[in-house]
Formats: structure tokens, C-alpha cells, sequence
């Protein structure tokens, strides 16, 4: 009887051996093909030659992903992340979308103060999980990602540094007007799909400002005191009923305006708004103009589809039609109107004798 218990004791030593043996053989393993990865067990010449690269992987959070080749990335996108990880100093661009990141914590990004660009778009953020002083201290960040969220607020604390900053996509219904407080250096804005109504005097204080995209707001009227060296305009699928007179003459370098889906009338556009010869495209399609409107020769494109225009008038387009005088005009859209091309004069092979497309 106490051999068999001797032999039993011994078959279940053997057995805990195994285990913990295969254990360990598990976790020996892990380790070795992690340290092969890092350089361990190469040659003396072959670990020196990468040892930058091994001390970049080691330094890199195990839930992201920071190529030798490009060493100042880190990649986290596409990984259920809940959280923003470690970011190591050397980094200078983070890619953080497509996560289940709720909010940003003071203090996350200040061990890399050179970072450039952000990527924390397509996550859940919410403005009250946001520190107002998580973006202060990077004083090199150049781009800002935040669209496809759930920001129901303007961030505050953004850098002076920042060039471009995407917030399209949330719920941010108010601008306050402190909130570009000192981004001269800001060039393109994006707010598209937002419930903003007004903007107010926040666009003051932006010199550098040169795209500016509104799409998709509830805005009632082009905002005031547009930044002088803004060149593209996106106020589509708004409702905006009205143009102010020389809002076009105040900003020389404005080439493209773009007020498609909007309300607009006739009686909403004063005479000769458009009549600069800056602009190089204007779209006014989908709205309740009756008329069209008057325009410089040296517009290239213009989209009127889908309103209610009744004639064809040559006249806005060249105020005299002859040999020397004639508009620039490429492309012409009028399809969707209350006209046909039989409404179009016999004149206009000469006042739109550079127009290669045109709809009716």
C-alpha cells in the first residue's frame, strides 16, 4: 500500500514538473524571440549596428506599433485603445484613430514636447474628459485631429504653433470668441457638421487663415470679419439667406466661395457682389435664385444647377459682347432650371467663347 502511494506522489511531482516545465519553456521562449527582436543574441556587430533602433522598440508602449523606419512615429490606430499610452520623447507624429478613447488626461503628451502631429480622430472623446491644458505645453504641434467625436465645446488651451486643426463632426454648437486667442499661425479650420448658428468675432486674431470650412452648421449668415488672407470659403448646407454687400471686395485674396444648399434669393444678393475679379470659382447650386447673377469676366467656374432661373441673361456674364470682350468662363452649370438651350442667345459663342463645359 505505501509503494502505491510513493508511486502516486512521484507521478504527480512529474506531472507538476511537466507543467511548470512546459511553462516555462512557454515563457522562455517568449522572451527569447522578444530579445531577438530587440538585438539579444545577435552578433556583437549586428546589435551595434541596431542598438538605436532596439533602444527606439524598447522605449515604444506594447500596444502600438513605432517602425524602425520611421522612428519618430508612434501607430496605436485600429487597437480598442480606451486610453492615450505613453508617448516617447523622441516622437513626433501619434496616430491614435479609430480607438474607444473617451477622454486625455493632463500631463499625457508633456514627456514629448516635440510633437508635431496628432491624430485622435474617429474616437469618443467627450469636452468634459478632456484636460483644458492637455495641448498647452507643445509648443511644435503643427496638426490637431479631433474630428468624428463627441466634443460638444471648443478645447481650450490649444498651442499658438498650430497650423491646422480638424473639429468637424461633433456636437460643438457655440465658438466662444477667446477661442483662437493667439493662433496667428493657424491656416486651415475645419468645423464642417457641427450645429454651429453663429460664429460672432471668433474668427479675430486668425492672420495666417486660409481655408475655412463650414459645412453642414446652422449658420443663418456668412460670418463677419472673415480673415483678410482667406482664399477658400465652404458654407454649403447651411441657412444662409443673404450675401453682404463687398464682403468679396474686402478680402483680395478669396478665390473660392462655395454657398451651395443654402437659402438664397435674388432679393438676398446685392448687385455686383460678385463682380471681383479675384474670385476664380463660385458655387451657388441648390438654392431659390430666379436670376443669375452678375459676375466678373475673369470667374473660370460657376455652379448655378438646381435653382429657379427663368432666363438667360447675357449680360452677366459680359457687360459688352463683342470681339474684345468676352468671360473667362470654363465651366457653366444651369441644368435643373426653368430654362433650355434654346434660351440661350446666338451672342454667347462669343462671350463665352473659352467655356468647354456647359449644362443647361
Amino acid at each position: 500500500m505505501r509503494g502505491w502511494i510513493v508511486l502516486l506522489l512521484l507521478a504527480k511531482l512529474v506531472n507538476i514538473s511537466t507543467t511548470q516545465s512546459s511553462s516555462s519553456l512557454t515563457w522562455l521562449s517568449y522572451l527569447r524571440n522578444r530579445a531577438y527582436s530587440h538585438g539579444y543574441g545577435r552578433s556583437h556587430s549586428q546589435a551595434s549596428l541596431t542598438a538605436e533602433d532596439d533602444s527606439s522598440q524598447l522605449e515604444c508602449p506594447l500596444e502600438c506599433d513605432c517602425p524602425s523606419m520611421y522612428r519618430y512615429a508612434m501607430y496605436c490606430n485600429n487597437r480598442n485603445l480606451q486610453h492615450v499610452p505613453f508617448v516617447p520623447s523622441r516622437i513626433k507624429y501619434v496616430y491614435l484613430q479609430n480607438n474607444q478613447i473617451t477622454g486625455i488626461t493632463n500631463g499625457v503628451f508633456d514627456n514629448a514636447p516635440n510633437l508635431s502631429w496628432i491624430g485622435l480622430h474617429s474616437n469618443k472623446l467627450s469636452s468634459d474628459k478632456i484636460s483644458d491644458k492637455v495641448f498647452a505645453k507643445l509648443p511644435n504641434l503643427v496638426r490637431l485631429f479631433l474630428h468624428n467625436n463627441n466634443l460638444n465645446r471648443f478645447p481650450k488651451g490649444l498651442p499658438p504653433s498650430l497650423r491646422v486643426l480638424h473639429l468637424n463632426h461633433n456636437n460643438i454648437s457655440v465658438v466662444p470668441a477667446d477661442s483662437f486667442h493667439g493662433m496667428s499661425n493657424l491656416m486651415a479650420l475645419h468645423l464642417q457638421m457641427n450645429p454651429i448658428e453663429d460664429l460672432g468675432n471668433a474668427l479675430d486674431g486668425l492672420p495666417s487663415l486660409t481655408v475655412l470650412d463650414l459645412r453642414g452648421n446652422r449658420l443663418r449668415k456668412i460670418p463677419e470679419r472673415l480673415p483678410l488672407k482667406l482664399s477658400q470659403l465652404y458654407l454649403e448646407y447651411n441657412h444662409i439667406s443673404s450675401v453682404p454687400a463687398g464682403f468679396l471686395n474686402d478680402r483680395p485674396e478669396l478665390r473660392f466661395v462655395r454657398l451651395s444648399h443654402n437659402q438664397l434669393t435674388n432679393g438676398g444678393i446685392p448687385a455686383n457682389v460678385f463682380n471681383v475679379s479675384t474670385l476664380v470659382e463660385l458655387d451657388l447650386s441648390f438654392n431659390k435664385l430666379e436670376r443669375i447673377p452678375t459676375i466678373s469676366t475673369s470667374l473660370e467656374n460657376l455652379y448655378l444647377q438646381a435653382n429657379k432661373i427663368k432666363e438667360f441673361s447675357l449680360s452677366s456674364f459680359c457687360r459688352a459682347v463683342d470681339r474684345n470682350n468676352y468671360s473667362n468662363l470654363r465651366v457653366l452649370r444651369l441644368d435643373a432650371n426653368k430654362i433650355s438651350p434654346q434660351d440661350i442667345p446666338s451672342e454667347a459663342v462669343l462671350c463665352l467663347r473659352l467655356a468647354t463645359n456647359i449644362d443647361v
